[in-house]
């Protein structure tokens, strides 16, 4: 009950007053399973884009940290591919720096701050930490080039419309066979004759 309260405050006051370049919304029917989005920081090679997260609320909360990963692709040396990101505030102690005071909308303004400010020297992708410290240019590019391609706001709005049109033609398809469908047996045997 605690969990549910909590939860049912904490997404009042992301919709009331939601920080910065941040949003968060439940996903559909249950409490527990949350979406947010975090738009990328000005003079960073994430500006611009629209980063969609999960957010899968545990148990335990708040005791134990809610469970956070980019469902959109993202070019970064501390988030892999599978969209896991490493932060201590999303660790238990003693490992970790997650306390029962922090809250979801901390949480998301920590991974905003992360996008903004790597850190090389606790990655998840070795191989994005070391461009990041050694070739920082070709990191700026293909991050900007990673944003660009999954995160851009005419990527998102290309989307949005080939799946309009793919929904269209496949209810077109529908209506065509339910049409085909209505064509009496005669007819049927008259064209097979022709």
């Amino acid at each position: 009950m605690q969990r549910a309260s909590r939860l049912s405050r904490e997404l009042t006051m992301l919709s009331a007053e939601p920080p910065p370049g941040i949003s968060c919304w439940q996903s559909g029917a249950r409490l527990d399973e949350l979406r947010a989005q975090i738009i990328g920081a000005a003079e960073t090679p994430y500006e611009k884009g629209i980063f969609d997260l999960e957010v899968i609320v545990p148990e335990r909360y708040p005791f134990e940290p809610p469970k956070i990963r980019f469902l959109t692709p993202i070019y970064h040396p501390n988030i892999d591919s599978a969209g896991r990101i490493c932060l201590d505030v999303l660790k238990l102690p003693p490992k970790g720096a997650w306390r029962p005071s922090l809250n979801i909308s901390t949480l998301l303004t920590s991974i905003q701050l992360l996008m903004a400010e790597p850190n090389p020297d606790d990655p998840l992708m070795a191989d994005i930490s070391s461009e990041y410290k050694y070739n920082k240019q070709l990191f700026l590019i293909n991050a900007k080039e990673w944003t660009e391609k999954y995160a851009s706001q005419q990527k998102r709005a290309l989307e949005e419309k080939t799946n309009q049109n793919e929904t269209k033609t496949t209810n077109e398809s529908v209506s065509q066979k339910r049409k085909g469908s209505t064509i009496s047996k005669k007819e049927k045997k008259s064209r097979l004759d022709s």
